[in-house]
């Protein structure tokens, strides 16, 4: 029992730098994309916009095709090594490549960027985030406590990405080729072992069927969990884009608002680093279903707050509730997927029913939302979706199926000794 804690204890850390190094590799360089395809490519607002779009698209496509790949291959780490490769390539393909297509051929530029940035991080990072789960599961690990060393190397990055870009943007494409170079060794030593203990509650006997697909298509839990995250998750997302314009507004000095809000931003990714140790002890104890709840209930006060609040102070205290958001969010989407759904379309669902429809959110809310903004102001916008937050909280409260909970299991058990 020694030698497998230790061994448990070896693949955690590995597994851990893995989703470190990749999250780390995103930041320093996707995370500046925007300024990267204005400043350096000399592209419009318009055609950045554009870019985003069609980015969007091609990642809704993928995602779910990487997910029956991932159900089909188990845990093979096969396409794992193609998304990291793919990673690799992000020096070579932005200066060679990108930057010099999107200035001579805007559109082909803008489809070539698309495909290569969703198989390498819009979609490869769901791939990320699929697999870790299922290994975590498999090594009867926590998620959460894998991934919140992502949010980690985001941070890291983020506190000189900005100052690389400043010398040179190459500089930083060079440090996230390297960094999946050292991922990819990481990768490699990682080792799978497909009949541990929790073996059978995580792997299927039989891989995935396209008929699986077209019966999960057809499945009641599936809607109810898409509703959920039409009406919750995207008002969560879509509110944050924008959320920056807003925050600003509270300061005299648009320069300080800036800077506060990248300060704010340093703040979140530290919360997340922490929620992400208690999160998952949290959702055992009182269920996925209650943890999603929770998130709207959170999301929907938070924005109506922000639509109501005067204070530069208060708004400062809110903005960093979004890392509670996205950890309760993550890791309650897991558990609950891993509960309700065969373990055959564990993977898809992900990918599809969650990832996939993010994406749906940007291209359907987004543009709306802006409008908005404009017509009506920030404050009326974020106060409105709030209500549709709570609104499909109240609704999910009776079409999500029930999660078992240690919280409701100590409840039976108190009934049943009175």
């Amino acid at each position: 029992m020694e030698k497998i804690a230790i061994n448990n204890k070896t693949e955690y850390y590995k597994i851990s730098t893995f989703i470190f190094l990749y999250f780390f590799t995103w930041s320093a360089s996707i995370g500046l994309l925007a300024i990267w395809l204005g400043q350096k490519a000399n592209l419009s607002g318009t055609v950045i916009g554009t870019v985003f779009a069609v980015n969007g698209i091609f990642s809704v496509i993928l995602k779910p095709i990487y997910g029956y790949i991932l159900d089909k291959i188990g845990m093979s780490k096969y396409l794992l090594y193609f998304v990291v490769l793919m990673s690799a390539l992000m020096a070579p393909f932005f200066i060679y490549v990108y930057q010099p297509l999107l200035i001579s051929n805007t559109l082909a530029g803008i489809i070539v960027g698309a495909i290569y940035l969703s198989f390498a991080w819009y979609a490869g990072v769901a791939a990320c985030e699929s697999y870790t789960d299922r290994y975590s599961r498999l090594n009867g690990m926590e998620f959460g406590q894998i991934r919140m060393w992502g949010s980690l190397g985001w941070a890291v990055a983020s506190s000189f990405s900005g100052l690389l870009f400043n010398l040179s943007p190459a500089y930083n494409f060079i440090m996230g080729s390297v960094a999946s170079l050292i991922m990819l060794a990481v990768l490699l030593s990682l080792k799978v072992n497909v009949h541990s203990a929790h073996a059978s509650d995580v792997l299927a006997k039989e891989k995935i069927a396209p008929a699986d697909v077209y019966a999960l298509l057809r499945n009641r839990k599936f809607w109810a969990f898409c509703l959920y995250v039409a009406g919750v998750a995207w008002m969560m997302f879509i509110a944050e884009q924008q959320f920056s314009r807003y925050f600003v507004t509270f300061f005299d000095d648009v320069h300080q608002g800036n800077a506060v809000f990248g300060y704010l931003g340093t703040v979140q990714s530290g919360m997340e680093f922490v929620m992400y140790m208690v999160i998952p002890l949290f959702v055992n104890f009182i269920g996925a279903k209650r943890g999603l709840l929770i998130v709207g209930l959170v999301v929907g006060a938070r924005l109506i707050i922000s639509g109501l609040c005067e204070s530069h102070l208060l708004i400062s205290v809110l903005k960093p509730l979004y890392g509670l958001e996205i950890c309760l969010l993550l890791v309650s989407v897991f558990k609950y997927i891993a509960e309700h759904f065969d373990k055959r379309v564990n993977a898809t669902m992900y990918l599809l029913g969650y990832q996939a429809m993010l994406y749906v959110g940007n291209v359907v809310i987004s543009s709306p939302a802006g409008i908005l903004y404009d017509r009506i102001g920030f404050e009326n916008t974020y106060i409105i979706m709030g209500s549709i937050a709570l609104a499909f909280t109240l609704i999910s409260l009776f079409t999500l199926s029930a999660c078992q909970s240690k919280w409701r299991q100590h409840n039976a058990l108190d009934i049943a000794t009175r």
